[in-house]
């Protein structure tokens, strides 16, 4: 039998990253769940880890951790809205500024009044967002689409895992329209990060999530944003909202594009870190488009 406390106090001085001593215990702690379904009290406490020990896994694990791996990829699970959902590095690690996103989505939901809204989220990866929404609001109809095959087949596993019902299309938001309508709600958590920011992203980010869903050009870094703005403009029904998740660094330019396209009560919000994270814009009912434009 092996002390558990003793073994994690090994394991983190085997650990060689930069992280401060708090992220690499919360890696540690991560493992530990995982592998042998101990929490931080059990630890703590000593447990005794029997037979589920495996020497030769640990350091497995523990030369992926120093190669800078996430720990996400190497244990293929992420923590999402108190829910696990299975990851590899084909699909982006959800994170908890995308739960903010989530909570203005059940908000709106919430406040619309519909029996059964229609959401549409674009660009799923994992399915956290479209998954989390249909579990939330069980009520409605959710349509999930992504351009890679790979990660439509992740977010599929984890809708059946957490007993979620959405529709997953193959879709290409830069190459056609949207592959429905009438959708009250769209949603996304597009790819928002310049290029020219990859030098100061962490080797952790960079080296392993897919750049598919991180990147954009320099030069175009709205390049999504305006896709997103004028697809969702052809599917929402009459007062539909539009929320997606942003770079801290444009959300007024965000925000302006929508507005520019004609979309109404504009707003950007931050996150719990107080940066500029979300933007939320409506599009006209009827009444207010022939105000707007007819008038």
């Amino acid at each position: 039998m092996m002390n558990s406390k003793t073994l994690f106090h090994e394991i983190v001085k085997r650990i060689t990253i930069t992280e401060g001593k708090e992220e690499i215990h919360a890696i540690v702690n991560m493992i530990f769940a995982h592998k042998f379904s101990l929490s931080r009290t059990d630890i703590m406490a000593g447990r005794p880890i029997g037979d589920e020990y495996r020497a030769g896994d640990l350091d497995t694990i523990i030369a992926r951790i120093n190669h800078r791996e996430p720990v996400q990829y190497i244990i293929n699970e992420a923590d999402f809205w108190m829910r696990k959902f299975f990851v590899d590095s084909s699909v982006l690690i959800p994170r908890p500024e995308t739960e903010e996103l989530v909570k203005h989505v059940i908000s709106v939901a919430s406040q619309r009044g519909s029996d059964i809204p229609r959401i549409a989220d674009i660009g799923t990866g994992s399915g956290c967002i479209a998954i989390t929404l249909a579990l939330e609001i069980p009520q409605a109809q959710i349509y999930a689409t992504d351009i890679s095959k790979d990660a439509l087949t992740i977010a599929q596993r984890n809708a059946v895992e957490l007993g979620a019902r959405v529709q997953f299309i193959e879709h290409d938001l830069l190459s056609g329209p949207l592959p429905f309508n009438a959708m009250d709600i769209v949603v996304s958590n597009p790819p928002y990060i310049p290029l020219e920011e990859m030098n100061r992203m962490s080797q952790n980010v960079y080296g392993f999530e897919p750049h598919t869903a991180l990147f954009v050009p320099d030069d175009d870094p709205l390049l999504f944003y305006r896709a997103l703005a004028a697809s969702a403009w052809e599917i929402l029904t009459p007062d539909g909202v539009l929320a997606v998740e942003v770079n801290e660094r444009f959300g007024t330019e965000v925000s302006s594009l929508f507005s520019d396209k004609g979309y109404v009560d504009v707003h950007v919000h931050t996150d719990l870190s107080e940066k500029e994270r979300i933007v939320v814009a409506r599009k006209p009912d009827k009444h207010e488009f022939e105000v707007k434009y007819i008038s």
